[in-house]
């Protein structure tokens, strides 16, 4: 396996294993470690994995995460199909900075994503780093920022943005995470607040829970603390929920692009 920086903020890509083959001991390790330290990695010159090898892959990192709202692929409930093309309305609701389904008490370790069809040009993803993005602010803000909650809502998002699913049924998580939560793994701290679900900083009156989370969204956003990545055919994209927020460009309609992820469960974020 050969491993290569992708940029000095974050990421790195993999060449030199095989993702539709069972992983050893030696290499699950290896993966993890890498994962650890750059945070997202991209798995390159793969073959496309079946749903069933897809699903087998994301359990070596833990217990799969299903969706709230998403589409589902038939038989495969573990399984979110991505897919926008020119008749899709919206692009599976990426198109902004955000940490996927923060908005559960759990919220999902990573996610592993594999493009299949991509569009001739566009289609690319970026990520942030929210390490560098607690880092980056002041000591009085980090005090101040560490005693506060957010709260994570569902609803105003998932409702009727989804079609063919069961509305009856429809579940809209909503919970309450630290603004500054600590990897469980690295210890580091990170900024948890994204544009997506957080809605209201807890214990602030609305006016100053707008401010501060304005502040927020824009200064996680800076491209200080970007990277944008350009697909190629059946790579695999593995990002850590918890120190990263991501946002797929949607600026290739109507050509197609489409896919296949499955998330990893988490756990209460501290």
């Amino acid at each position: 396996m050969i491993v290569k920086p992708y940029s000095p903020n974050l990421g790195a890509m993999i060449t030199g294993l095989d993702l539709s083959k069972s992983i050893s001991e030696t290499e699950l390790k290896f993966i993890k470690d890498t994962f650890h330290e750059f945070q997202v990695l991209f798995f390159q010159e793969q073959v496309e994995i079946s749903p069933e090898n897809q699903i087998k892959l994301g359990k070596y990192f833990g217990e799969l995460h299903i969706h709230p709202a998403a589409p589902k692929m038939n038989n495969y409930p573990e399984i979110f199909e991505i897919h926008t093309h020119k008749d899709s309305k919206i692009s599976n609701g990426a198109e902004d900075f955000h940490s996927d389904v923060s908005c559960d008490t759990e919220p999902p370790l990573g996610t592993m994503l594999q493009l299949h069809i991509l569009p001739e040009y566009g289609g690319d993803t970026m990520f942030a780093n929210m390490y560098m993005a607690y880092e980056a602010l002041s000591d009085k803000m980090k005090s101040f920022l560490q005693e506060l909650h957010a709260s994570h809502e569902s609803e105003h998002f998932y409702k009727d943005r989804y079609e063919n699913q069961n509305k009856v049924n429809k579940q809209y998580p909503s919970a309450i995470h630290p603004i500054v939560r600590t990897h469980p793994v690295t210890k580091k701290k990170a900024l948890y607040v994204n544009k997506f679900f957080t809605t209201r900083v807890e214990g602030l009156n609305i006016e100053e829970s707008k401010l501060i989370l304005k502040y927020l969204f824009q200064h996680c956003e800076k491209t200080d603390f970007q990277i944008r990545y350009r697909w190629n055919k059946n790579d695999m994209a593995f990002w850590d929920n918890r120190c990263t927020l991501h946002k797929a460009i949607w600026d290739y309609y109507p050509m197609e692009r489409k896919g296949r992820r499955v998330t990893i469960k988490g756990t209460i974020p501290y």
